[in-house]
């Protein structure tokens, strides 16, 4: 299913990802630069995804150097706070860190008679952080069900409690594995339930924070702790550990190259959620702040924030979604 959605974005894999660090990262060449135009106005208001604050900051940011006169308001509280406000009217952008939900969909099409679109801006990688100094070398996914959640729904055969049940040995056998997620509003809660605990329930004993920084900074200073967020927040002070779907698999590092290829279990798009009212014309402001986002500049800023660039193809199909002819 990964390989799928990243089908895209491997036409330009092998040009864009031969360098293996962020650092090394360039944008699609096929991507336009982003020229401004006349007549652009009005307010950006962004309700949605933790996960992709940084990201929508950003890219508010460098589109107001264009348009000075844009104001700028952006909520990062947790994806499934962008359909309702995309609902009442009360945002124009809803950023998503996972698809909306059926339920959330038909409310919107309840309302407006038309379903959402969503614009895949970005890719991310949802990481399993443990500390710096944590020597655990890799885990499958049974064992990150197992660690996480009280169902084991992916069928580990026991409860992983302490850092021993992993095989770590001397001060780390016996010591309790801290545990540090999202809270239910956010995306990357639903989609780490879904694709690394099969659907099962969380523990009890899982430290719910608000933020993505706020993960990482958890683990950062709980030396045996593990926690989940977005790759984009990684620190010098947490590990992001490989990962591999089941016993006997390769462990798969969470770099750049693994995210394309889709080696990478836990890789994803990251959406950005419009109102848009099929054979009709976006107003001028979301019609360039769209723009702006497929563009060089918009998928630079992707990769300021830690986060991956999609492809020019990835680009044009979200363009033409929207009834904007590429031009590229």
């Amino acid at each position: 299913m990964i390989r799928e959605m990243f089908r895209c974005a491997l036409v330009v894999a092998v040009a864009m990802m031969a360098p293996t660090t962020w650092a090394q990262m360039v944008v699609d060449p096929e991507l336009p630069e982003y020229t401004p135009t006349e007549g652009v106005s009005g307010s950006i208001k962004s309700v949605g995804s933790d996960t992709m604050n940084n990201m929508m900051t950003l890219w508010a940011e460098e589109f107001r150097k264009f348009y000075p006169n844009v104001s700028v308001s952006i909520e990062g509280k947790g994806s499934s706070t962008a359909p309702p406000a995309l609902i009442a009217g009360t945002s124009n952008f809803g950023p998503m860190s996972r698809p909306m939900k059926d339920k959330e969909s038909d409310e919107f099409e309840a309302k407006y008679g038309y379903k959402p679109t969503a614009l895949p801006g970005a890719i991310d990688m949802i990481a399993v952080y443990v500390h710096k100094d944590n020597p655990i070398q890799g885990l499958v996914l049974p064992q990150v069900d197992a660690i996480f959640s009280s169902t084991r729904s992916l069928g580990y055969p026991k409860d992983v409690t302490r850092w021993g049940d992993l095989g770590l040995e001397g001060d780390w056998a016996n010591a309790p594995i801290g545990l540090y997620g999202r809270n239910a509003a956010s995306g990357t809660y639903g989609y780490f339930k879904e694709h690394a605990l099969g659907k099962g329930d969380f523990k009890s004993s899982v430290k719910e924070q608000p933020g993505s920084s706020s993960v990482v900074q958890g683990v950062a200073t709980d030396r045996f702790a593990i926690g989940y967020s977005g790759i984009g927040y990684m620190t010098a002070d947490v590990r992001a550990v490989p990962l591999a779907m089941d016993e006997g698999g390769s462990f798969v590092e969470a770099t750049a190259a693994n995210a394309y290829s889709g080696d990478y279990p836990l890789a994803r798009f990251l959406y950005v959620m419009i109102n848009h009212k099929p054979q009709t014309e976006l107003d001028p402001l979301r019609r360039e702040f769209v723009r702006y986002i497929y563009s060089k500049q918009g998928q630079q800023a992707v990769v300021r924030v830690g986060d991956l660039p999609v492809s020019a193809a990835v680009a044009r199909q979200a363009l033409q979604s929207i009834g904007i002819e590429p031009g590229f």
